[in-house]
């Protein structure tokens, strides 16, 4: 053994010696390969076409791309946040959802990578350095399949966002349009609004069960923000993924029963169907086979020879040509090959640049879905696509969509969302030019696009050019057109002689203008208010009930078809109701005299009928304040005189009624008396109105409060026996105490509130029992209160009392049975 032992130790330590040699020449040649040879880093292919998604470089950022892809938990390193509550809560609604029309989703994320290259569009026109170089100039949106992995990846060159920008946008709302949409939600409403409420990122979950979104923004580094629907979501900065350089690609994880969506023919059907007139181009990744020449296999020649009959002349004489050529070109075969490239499936001209004749009812309908965000299957009630030429060149489409927004009156004058987009030189410039189109159009729908409005300023200073104010009056007469022309073409609104006939011709139409007046006529009313320029056109839209409408909408112009000679006022009155209207007394003579009296049941016609003072030469008259003119009544002035002293006394009577004057009324038919106002000040429906005010000052509304003034039937009887108790007794108190309770209930019926309901309630009850012939001086019974008590000790005696009894029949029992045995 020591034989071996001290050989085996030398050749150790020999070979322990040469490893530093081996070290030190590895680092040598290293060092030397260096100085003479640089190797260049991974580059981002040139051809965004040629990869598959154009996004990829080198295979090992593949590898991570596909390992990143492959993973559906949140990365350990990231920085987890817990979701907004209202957030959750939306979450939960929508994944949780049976709505069988998920196609949604994609239309959402498609307009919101609109909205974000809209963004960094109008960066640009100021600041041409954002948009960067090379690829990120290219405003666009790119859609690709992964079919392994089940992932559809989205990416648009839009602004993106910054690490703030994802935490802010993706993890919480700030809108009252969240809790608006969950309210919706909640009540069954439909799933499909989901875009009007500015919550459609959360969309992607109808199909998703796990999403990332990658994004880069130029102040910023990159971000990738990840979230599994959880109640949770991680932000972590992005090293694995190749540089977006600008913009956001969300990755969206498929579920199992939403393998459809990787379908190139079912995304392409959805683009076309969505967003067919997006401003950007919207490309995808598809396939397509082609013709491809291939070299021919010998044992496919020999076969192909085998079936080939002699060859023809033709074929002889090019045989022949090759020969003398020298040269015997390969055989070849064209084969099927699938390749893959960017399809543009958005390729349709913007619309508004074509002329009307060419666009067909089916592409404004289409236009109208893709710009509102409206998706279900109503139209739009009416539209209009014009060019105006002259010192401001523009050219616009409007549209009157369906039904009203949820929120348009709730914020009218805090508010300054218009849903106009403005356009110059299609070039998206801003969707929230309120100077474009007054308050009460907003509702309308469309964009302006011109080519003489400056690009190169700000917004601000945009809003305060002086070309602005010629687009907007012409938008407005154009608009008040459209709503004009849904009316000349409802049959409905057509006169009588005409009916037959526009019925046939428009039965589509058929009540459209009704439906435009339940959704908006609110609108038209608050326009008659703001817009003194165009109060008379305004005011030829407005539809009401009346007294001979028959339950149907009627307009100003038919009205005064309808009114009597010799009529020289628009008859109208306001209230609560319709059905409370047609009980009025104050309609009394007028309907007995065949007047129409218009009735006005909206709050706001109130302050509508302070600005619309009269129409065609015609004035508005308040059946329920003084100045009803219903022609000569010759009588009048002998009924005057005639109870002359009892409005006297009745006067003196309600001294303390605030009561200015007592006449004889020329409006009344069955009724004794009512209470008018006097002709500037509040009715009786305004005074309920301002008193129902949150914020209302008593003091201030004395002033404003009209005179009141009784007027009394002279025909009726209750009226004659007070003249004739006057006349025999004038400081009876009894007659005193009948006047006012007259009065008083006359204030009530006439839609008054009354200053002292408990007075009322005494004087009818003092009322009562006269008629019941009980004493005035009556008091009510008062209640014993020893009672209660006596009627308990009574009840206790009873149960004793009963005990006894059973004991006195419990021992004659048991006597007999002993008798018995």
């Amino acid at each position: 053994m020591r034989k071996w032992a001290l050989p085996s130790a030398l050749l150790l330590l020999i070979l322990l010696s040469t490893l530093p040699d081996q070290g030190r020449k590895i680092r040598a040649n290293a060092e030397e390969s260096d100085g003479d040879e640089v190797v260049d880093p991974p580059k981002v292919e040139e051809k965004i076409g040629g990869v598959n998604h154009g996004l990829s470089t080198d295979s090992d950022v593949v590898k991570r791309e596909s390992e990143s892809i492959s993973r559906k938990s949140l990365r350990s390193n990231a920085e987890k946040f817990e979701f907004q509550a209202e957030v959750s809560r939306l979450m939960d609604i929508i994944i949780n959802s049976l709505y069988s029309n998920k196609d949604i989703f994609l239309r959402e994320l498609i307009s919101n990578a609109s909205d974000a290259l809209d963004k960094i569009r109008f960066l640009s026109l100021t600041d041409k350095e954002v948009l960067g170089e090379g690829d990120n100039t290219k405003l666009e949106i790119m859609i690709k399949l992964d079919k392994e992995n089940k992932v559809l990846t989205i990416r648009d060159r839009g602004i993106g966002m910054t690490k703030e920008d994802l935490i802010k946008n993706l993890g919480t709302i700030a809108k009252s349009g969240t809790s608006a949409f969950v309210e919706k939600m909640q009540t069954g409403g439909d799933l499909n609004l989901i875009g009007q409420f500015g919550v459609g990122f959360y969309s992607v979950y109808l199909v998703a069960d796990y999403v990332e979104v990658i994004s880069k923004h130029n102040d910023d580094k990159q971000y990738v923000w990840e979230s599994k629907a959880d109640g949770a979501f991680a932000i972590s900065e992005d090293t694995w993924n190749e540089p977006l350089g600008r913009g956001t690609e969300i990755r969206l994880h498929l579920r199992d029963e939403a393998k459809e969506y990787l379908d190139e023919f079912k995304l392409k059907d959805l683009v076309k169907k969505y967003s067919e007139f997006i401003n950007f181009p919207i490309s995808l990744w598809a396939s397509k086979e082609v013709d491809v020449e291939v070299p021919a296999d010998e044992d496919d020649s020999s076969d192909e020879e085998e079936k080939s009959e002699s060859p023809t002349s033709e074929e002889e004489e090019s045989e022949e040509s090759e020969e003398e050529d020298g040269e015997k070109k390969p055989k070849t075969k064209t084969v099927k090959e699938t390749t893959y490239e960017w399809e543009v499936l958005n390729d349709v001209k913007a619309i508004w640049l074509r002329s009307p004749k060419e666009v067909t009812e089916e592409e404004y309908n289409k236009f109208y879905h893709s710009i509102a965000k409206d998706f279900s299957d109503e139209k739009p009630l009416a539209w209009s696509h014009f060019s105006a030429e002259g010192d401001v060149e523009f050219k616009a489409v409007l549209f009157v969509p369906p039904k009203a927004p949820h929120d348009l009156y709730e914020s009218y004058y805090n508010s300054n969302k218009s849903n106009l987009k403005l356009y110059v030189r299609r070039v998206f410039i801003s969707e929230e030019f309120d100077e474009l189109l007054p308050k009460y159009l907003s509702f309308l729908m469309g964009l302006v696009d011109s080519d003489t409005l400056p690009l190169n300023v700000s917004r601000e200073m945009l809003q305060q050019h002086s070309s602005l104010k010629t687009i907007k009056k012409k938008l407005i007469r154009k608009a008040l057109d459209m709503i004009r022309k849904i009316a000349d073409e409802d049959p409905d609104e057509s006169s009588d002689k005409d009916k037959t006939d526009a019925a046939s011709e428009n039965d589509e139409k058929k009540g459209s203008y009704a439906k435009f007046w339940n959704e908006f006529g609110k609108s038209i009313k608050l326009g008659i208010i703001e817009d003194a320029q165009n109060r008379n056109r305004l005011a030829k839209l407005l539809r009401f009930e009346s007294t001979k409408s028959e339950g149907k909408l009627t307009s100003l112009d038919q009205y005064i078809s309808r009114m009597k000679s010799g009529q020289k006022d628009i008859f109208y009155i306001t209230g609560s109701s319709k059905e409370q209207l047609e009980k009025s007394p104050f309609l009394e003579k007028l309907k007995k005299k065949n007047f129409e009296v218009i009735y006005f049941t909206d709050p706001v016609d109130e302050y509508l009928m302070q600005y619309l003072m009269d129409y065609e030469d015609k004035k508005f008259q308040n059946v329920s304040k003084e100045g009803l003119n219903l022609g000569k009544d010759s009588k009048i002035k002998d009924l005057k005189e005639t109870f002359k002293e009892l409005t006297k006394w009745w006067k003196d009577a309600l001294s303390t009624e605030n009561v200015d004057s007592v006449k004889i009324s020329n409006r009344l038919d069955d009724t004794p008396c009512v209470v008018v106002t006097s002709k500037y000040g509040w009715s009786a429906n305004m005074e309920k109105i301002m008193q129902s005010q949150t914020l209302s000052d008593a003091n201030k509304q004395a002033y404003m409060r009209g005179k009141r003034v009784l007027e009394i039937n002279p025909r009726h009887p209750i009226i004659k026996e007070l003249r004739e108790r006057v006349a025999t007794n004038p400081e009876d108190e009894s007659v005193k105490q009948t006047a006012r309770l007259v009065y008083q209930t006359a204030l009530m019926e006439s839609g008054f509130m009354l200053s002292d309901p408990k007075d009322f309630a005494t004087s009818i009850y003092s009322s009562v029992k006269a008629s019941l012939n009980i004493s005035p001086g009556a008091s009510v019974e008062e209640e014993d209160d020893t009672e209660e008590t006596e009627v308990e000790e009574k009840g206790s005696t009873s149960t004793k009392d009963s005990d006894t009894d059973t004991i006195k029949e419990e021992t004659e029992e048991d006597s007999s049975f002993k008798d018995e045995l």
